[in-house]
């Protein structure tokens, strides 16, 4: 899908980079074929990112984060996709623009760690190309801000405002260091560069105004909304729920705002209807929005329990309740919901369990672009039925 220009006209004037926007100007350039790589357009096809780029995210989170153990894991697990050394150690100096030295250089310190064990074990690693050499007259400042046009679609005309005006030599570090001392490098594309970006702004946390600009250049770049989700659910797996929330929320506003409709940013497993049980009977009280349960264990005397499969329409949520005898939820399809009372929300994804202890007061639901499908179980029926509760406001669920 291409994007609308009369759409991104105002969104873009208002975006804000990491550090802040440097665009200067309001107007909409004509946008250019960026996605020229041939592995990018490959997976537009096919709907999803590539194992290299799945890699990419997972280094680049786990170095924000500072968990070294796991970022070792997921080091070897980038080299046996076929990274080469160069391109993960571009990946890890990248990310020191966003979340400082001490990251990136521990996240090197343990790369170099992993390489000297794979060494000793006779595993000799493939250390790829170097950077080409930069043969441009131009002063770096230019070669930054023609960098950044092509990032944007935006030409980096006009007056310096806001934060650029308070502190034009921010500006100037950031389109001569970051857009032209960084970008230019070729051992990654840019593509791969801004996810790392993303990847490292999600993990940090609290700047969404930057996450959200960086998702736009995504998009820009030729990623769909499809990849982009995917990128939501390798934070959420390698990161964690907290972050894996936010940088969904703040997905769902670019895709919402540009107008992608939920089919567009469903990958073929979230797509497809359940193959195993019936979709069954609109359930009509308790719940917000459209959903339906089938029963899959009805003998409650012998078993001592329930089991239902139950599917979500996109933003379907049960109201608050709880269970006497605890309840568990075996994910089975799409991306859901799941809160606590007093807890943050949790985005569910296929394969996960929940184990909800007796008398927990709760709700789950599906996310706002998807279908949501699980498997309830809910044992020791002898202690009591469901308690039934209030209703999710959108307040609550837009949390």
């Amino acid at each position: 899908m291409k994007l609308n220009s009369k759409i991104l006209i105002p969104l873009f004037s208002i975006l804000i980079f990491l550090p802040n926007s440097l665009i200067a100007n309001n107007e909409l350039a004509e946008r250019g074929d960026l996605a020229t790589s041939d592995e990018i357009i490959l997976n537009e096809v096919n709907g999803g990112l590539s194992e290299k780029q799945q890699q990419i995210i997972a280094i680049a989170a786990l170095t924000a984060k500072g968990d070294l153990a796991n970022l070792k894991i997921e080091l070897v697990k980038g080299l046996d996709a076929s990274l080469t050394v160069n391109q993960i150690k571009e990946a890890i100096i990248h990310a020191y623009a966003y979340c400082g030295f001490p990251r990136s250089i521990r996240g090197l310190q343990t790369f170099m760690e992993v390489l000297e064990t794979r060494k000793a074990q006779g595993i000799i690693d493939v250390l790829g190309d170097e950077a080409s050499p930069i043969n441009d007259d131009r002063s770096r400042y230019e070669r930054g801000k023609e960098i950044l046009g092509e990032l944007t679609g935006l030409p980096q005309t006009g007056p310096r405002t806001g934060y650029s005006a308070f502190a034009p030599q921010i500006e100037i570090f950031l389109k001569e260091h970051l857009f032209a001392d960084l970008f230019e490098r070729d051992v990654l594309t840019y593509a791969e560069r801004e996810l790392v970006t993303i990847s490292v702004i999600a993990s940090i946390g609290n700047a969404e105004p930057m996450l959200q600009s960086h998702l736009y250049i995504c998009l820009q770049l030729g990623l769909s909304p499809a990849q982009l989700q995917q990128f939501a659910d390798i934070i959420n797996s390698k990161v964690g729920g907290t972050e894996a929330n936010s940088a969904q929320q703040v997905l769902n506003n670019v895709i919402s705002e540009l107008n992608y409709i939920p089919s567009e940013i469903k990958n073929d497993q979230s797509e497809r209807k359940s193959e195993i049980f019936p979709q069954g009977e609109l359930i009509e009280n308790n719940f917000t929005g459209n959903a339906w349960h089938t029963r899959l264990v009805t003998d409650r005397d012998n078993f001592n329990t329930t089991v239902g499969n139950v599917v979500f329409e996109p933003k379907a949520r049960t109201n608050w309740h709880s269970h006497p005898g605890g309840q568990l939820l075996l994910c089975t399809r799409g991306k859901g919901y799941y809160q606590e009372k007093g807890k943050p929300i949790q985005l569910l994804n296929v394969g996960d369990v929940v184990a909800i202890l007796p008398d927990v007061v709760h709700w789950h639901g599906a996310a706002p672009d998807s279908e949501f499908e699980h498997i309830a179980i809910s044992p020791q029926l002898d202690k009591g039925s469901v308690v039934w509760l209030e209703p999710v406001t959108d307040e609550i669920y837009n949390k």
